[in-house]
């Protein structure tokens, strides 16, 4: 079984900076693709980021341009650093992995996941 692992999360003010981690036990790491979904109070489950075994991450348009990250692998860990967040950032933050080269965004596609890591935005 796959353990999956965030951290990270908190209280932040409007504009402030968060970095999420994501460190799994999956092996070989750099088999897997990892992302980053988002569950707001009330809202459906949403794609953020992804970062797949090779190429470049992709984000979701609500969060491009603010959101970076990456995968180092020798550490078995994804960072997601979160930049100028807004209240509407405000979500727990789910962590997912799945072996092999995944081109969908969604959530359903992946098998493992990490028990979330609250993320709050004050205005």
């Amino acid at each position: 079984q796959v353990q999956v692992d965030e951290s990270g999360g908190g209280l932040v003010q409007v504009g402030g900076s968060l970095r999420l981690s994501c460190s799994t036990s999956a092996r070989p790491f750099g088999d897997y693709t990892v992302a980053w979904f988002r569950r707001a109070p009330g809202k459906e489950r949403e794609f953020v980021a992804i970062f797949r075994p090779s190429g470049s991450p992709e984000y979701a348009n609500s969060v491009k341009g603010r959101f970076t990250g990456s995968r180092d692998n020798a550490k078995y860990t994804v960072y997601l650093q979160m930049n100028s967040l807004t209240p509407e950032d405000t979500a727990v933050y789910y962590c997912a992995a799945d072996r092999g080269y995944v081109y969908s965004r969604a959530a359903a596609m992946y098998e493992y996941w990490g028990q979330g890591t609250q993320v709050t935005v004050s205005s």
